[in-house]
């Protein structure tokens, strides 16, 4: 993680423009983007926030709602959203609250902005420094709670099918997968096999999740070498533990 901040905006405007300058005032680097997806990706990894800021008409910033949530699907990426409260409510339709740092009412204070980059650059900066958890589970509501359970500890990611995992493996590194093992499509044993087949993500270690106590589950797969069988009835705790265990055994090697 650096200081580079994507602020995106219908137009360029004298406001935006006044924003740039005060964030190069406290040592980010800031660039401006339209909302649309051909503009969109050539920032998205380049950047390490995104600030949206939003107004009345919202017709050309859907497609690019759409882009950057499913960009926060597979990073550990946050968003400042600035606007009305009334827009606010209409870009969660889109992108999930989870995925928001702060949302800030115009007319924006700028110092209470300026504030709020520092801290999430500072805490992003903090967690390169931590192992990295992907999530693969098409359950959206267990998988988000296992990642709050984890953000304060770890750096978390999410994909909620073994495709999104793959792709996301692609352009980004783990030090562990916690693989639901019963997925629908692709199922976490096919999806390790599709791992274990590739020389980039062939050595990362994978716990499966699952609902079902069966072990002969795990046994039909120990030639893929999972390194654990986790229990989805875990609690906070339980998991936390575990994890910490198995790094703590990893890092004495």
């Amino acid at each position: 993680m650096g200081n580079r901040v994507l602020i995106i905006a219908k137009t360029e405007t004298f406001t935006i423009k006044g924003m740039e300058m005060k964030l190069k005032g406290i040592g980010c680097d800031p660039t401006f983007s339209t909302a649309k997806v051909t503009e969109l990706s050539t920032y998205m990894e380049w950047a390490d926030l995104y600030i949206l800021y939003t107004d009345e008409d919202f017709k050309d910033m859907v497609s690019g709602l759409v882009f950057l949530k499913d960009h926060c699907d597979n990073t550990d990426k946050r968003v400042i959203v600035i606007g009305a409260k009334l827009e606010y409510e209409i870009v969660l339709r889109t992108l999930p609250e989870m995925y928001v740092y702060k949302f800030f009412e115009r007319p924006l204070v700028i110092e209470k902005l300026l504030d709020s980059v520092e801290a999430y650059l500072s805490q992003s900066n903090n967690k390169e420094k931590r192992k990295s958890i992907l999530i693969v589970d098409d359950d959206v509501q267990y998988m988000s709670m296992i990642s709050d359970w984890l953000k304060e500890t770890y750096r978390v990611s999410m994909a909620n099918s073994g495709i999104n995992a793959i792709t996301w493996l692609a352009t980004n590194s783990a030090d562990l997968i916690l693989l639901d093992y019963e997925m629908p499509i692709t199922p976490g044993p096919q999806v390790l096999e599709m791992l274990r087949s590739n020389a980039t993500t062939a050595d990362i270690p994978v716990m499966f999740l699952t609902g079902n106590n069966d072990r002969d589950s795990i046994v039909k797969v120990v030639s893929l070498r999972p390194v654990d069988y986790l229990l989805k009835t875990i609690d906070k705790k339980g998991l936390q533990e575990k994890l910490d265990t198995y790094f703590a055994s990893k890092a004495g090697k």
